[in-house]
């Protein structure tokens, strides 16, 4: 694939206050991380946050439209607050979009958290409840000989924030890394997919906010809140998983 890389954003959720203030959306959110990525990979001739990056935002939870598959050469569907492996209409209307791309060559597939799920879900493979619970805010985890390959260093940290899981991995796919609470933490196939159960567009900010509203809503008791907060401002590797999903764009 050469720049400009056409990346439709795919809006599976709206950010809370403070988030939306600063980014407007999860499309924001996604392309600050893009641009960010495209600035660590050292190729300013090639994509940078000044060119080679063409983003469009697509929601598709309201207003439900799509991009046209000639004008996009890749899609990047983000995460959200809602479930997965639920038959509402928008999630099934995902699912068949999802379908659609995996059945063509062409574009490309990049899945976060939410994004992640569905495309497990397109391909097949159970996506429920995860039986460990929530696995929430800077989380290190363990990679494989791919995922090493894939984001060049040999240990990754995420923030995460999900209690929904991949429970295997498809046929077809590699796998990229495991934590003690969730053992699909990415795939990837060349030149078809790569995905991330991890949030690498969130920031310490992002997740406190989310952190302070669950908690207050009930979600997260006090000992949870605690654990997520004592770990938010910790170092978690975003723009190394951001550099790594446009390498994947960019490898023949």
């Amino acid at each position: 694939m050469k720049p400009p890389l056409r990346i439709a954003i795919l809006e599976c959720d709206t950010p809370l206050d403070k988030t939306k203030a600063k980014y407007k959306g999860y499309g924001g959110v996604f392309q600050a991380l893009l641009e960010a990525g495209a600035d660590a990979l050292g190729m300013p001739g090639v994509v940078s946050s000044t060119g080679g990056l063409e983003i469009s935002r697509w929601d598709v939870v309201h207003e439900q439209k799509y991009p046209a598959l000639e004008d996009i050469d890749a899609i990047l569907i983000t995460g959200s607050r809602h479930t997965s492996f639920e038959d509402v209409p928008w999630i099934l209307k995902l699912v068949d979009f999802t379908k659609k791309i995996l059945e063509q060559d062409r574009i490309r597939i990049i899945g976060v958290c939410f994004g992640h799920q569905i495309v497990g879900r397109a391909m097949g493979v159970k996506v429920a409840r995860s039986d460990a619970g929530w696995e929430i805010s800077v989380t290190p985890m363990e990679l494989t000989a791919k995922g090493k390959e894939l984001f060049k260093q040999d240990s990754l940290s995420l923030h995460q924030m999900h209690r929904d899981i991949v429970y295997e991995h498809p046929k077809g796919v590699e796998e990229l890394g495991s934590s003690p609470r969730c053992s699909v933490q990415g795939m990837y196939a060349k030149g078809r997919l790569i995905t991330v159960q991890g949030h690498p567009e969130f920031t310490e900010q992002i997740v406190a906010e989310l952190l302070e509203a669950r908690h207050t809503q009930g979600i997260f008791n006090d000992e949870l809140y605690e654990d997520g907060m004592a770990r938010v401002g910790k170092h978690h590797d975003g723009v190394v998983v951001s550099s790594a999903f446009l390498r994947f764009l960019l490898e023949e």
